[in-house]
C-alpha cells in the first residue's frame, strides 16, 4: 500500500499494518490461542449476560454492573481481534486512515470505559458492604442508568479529542505501522510535522482519568476492609471479603497488563524488544474478556446455580 502524496485528502490514506515485527515467522502458530480465547470471550461474555438478563435474581446492581463489564469485554475484544486475525492468517493488512482512526477511537474509548465501570463496581461493593440496609435505596434502577451514561460520556469525552489530534496532522509518506492494530501514538508518529500535542495528551489525559479511577478504586477497598474487620464474627467477615473476590481479580486482570504496557512503551526504551510490546499489547485486549466470565461464574454461587440450571432445562 502506497500513501497518497495529497497531504490534505486524508481519504487517500492507506496504511499496512505488519502484524507482530520480528514474529512474522509464527503469525500463525500465535493466531491460535489468540482466536481461541476471542472465542471463549465472545461466548463467555454473551452467555453472561443473557443469565443476567434472563434471570429475575440476577436483576441486582453488582450483575448489571457485571453485564455492563460484559458487554464492554465484547466490544473491546471486537475492535481488534478480527483485523489482527486478518493480518495473521491472510497478511491482510491493508486499512484506511479513517478505520484506522476509528479502531484507534474504539479501542481507546472502551478501555477508559472499562475503567469506569471497575470504578462503579468498586463502589457498588462498597455501598453493600458499608452500607446494606440501605444497598438497594441508593443504587435503584434509575440511578444504575445514569451511572451508565456518565461512564461512556466521560469516556467518549475523553477520548474524542484524539481523534482531532490525529486528523490536524500533515502526513507525507509513511505507510507502515509496526503493530497489529491501531492506537494514537502508533498513527501520530506517521505524521511529518510535530506531535507534542499528542505525546502531551496521550500521556497525561490516561494518567489522570486511569489513575483517578484506580485511587478511588483503593480508596474503596480500604473503606471496604476498615469496615470488615469492624465485624465481631469472622465467618461474617469472610463471607463480606469473598463477596469483593472476583472483582479484586478483574481490576488485578484489567490494570496490571494495561499499565505495565503503557508504561513500558514510554519510558522502556530499548530494554524491551518491540515484538514483546506487541505480542503483550494484543495480549491485553483478549485476555482480559477472555477471564472475567470465567472467574464471575467459578466465584459467583447465583451465576454457578443459574448456569448448571439452564444447561439441565437444555438436556
Amino acid at each position: 500500500m502506497i500513501m497518497s502524496s495529497n497531504h490534505t485528502n486524508l481519504r487517500d490514506i492507506w496504511y499496512t499494518m505488519i502484524g507482530i515485527p520480528g514474529l512474522e515467522d509464527i503469525h500463525l502458530w500465535l493466531s491460535i490461542p489468540i482466536c481461541s480465547m476471542y472465542i471463549v470471550a465472545l461466548i463467555g461474555n454473551t452467555l453472561l449476560i443473557l443469565l443476567i438478563f434472563t434471570e429475575h435474581s440476577l436483576h441486582e446492581p453488582m450483575y448489571l454492573f457485571l453485564s455492563m463489564l460484559a458487554l464492554a469485554d465484547i466490544i473491546l475484544s471486537t475492535v481488534t481481534t478480527p483485523k489482527v486475525l486478518a493480518i495473521f492468517w491472510f497478511q491482510a493488512g491493508g486499512i484506511s486512515f479513517a478505520s484506522c482512526v476509528s479502531q484507534m477511537f474504539f479501542l481507546h474509548f472502551m478501555f477508559v470505559t472499562e475503567s469506569a465501570i471497575l470504578l462503579t463496581m468498586a463502589f457498588d461493593r462498597y455501598v453493600a458492604i458499608c452500607y446494606p440496609l440501605r444497598y438497594t435505596t441508593i443504587l435503584t434502577p434509575s440511578v444504575i442508568c445514569r451511572i451508565g451514561i456518565v461512564s461512556v460520556s466521560r469516556s467518549f469525552f475523553i477520548c474524542f479529542p484524539l481523534v482531532f489530534l490525529v486528523y490536524r496532522l500533515t502526513y507525507c509518506g509513511r505507510s507502515i505501522i509496526h503493530h497489529s492494530y491501531c492506537e494514537h501514538m502508533g498513527i501520530a508518529r506517521l505524521a511529518c510535522d510535530s506531535i507534542k500535542v499528542n505525546i502531551y495528551y496521550g500521556m497525561t489525559v490516561p494518567l489522570f482519568s486511569i489513575g483517578l479511577d484506580i485511587v478511588l478504586i483503593i480508596i474503596s477497598y480500604t473503606l471496604i476492609l476498615h469496615t470488615v474487620f469492624r465485624i465481631p464474627s469472622q465467618s461474617a467477615q469472610l463471607k463480606a471479603l469473598g463477596t469483593c473476590g472476583s472483582h479484586v481479580c478483574v481490576i488485578l486482570l484489567f490494570y496490571t497488563p494495561s499499565l505495565f504496557t503503557f508504561f513500558a512503551h514510554r519510558f522502556g526504551g530499548h530494554s524491551i524488544p518491540r515484538h514483546m510490546h506487541i505480542l503483550f499489547a494484543n495480549l491485553y485486549v483478549v485476555v482480559p474478556p477472555t477471564l472475567n466470565p470465567i472467574i464471575y461464574g467459578v466465584k459467583t454461587k447465583q451465576i454457578q446455580d443459574r448456569f448448571f440450571q439452564m444447561f439441565s432445562c437444555i438436556h
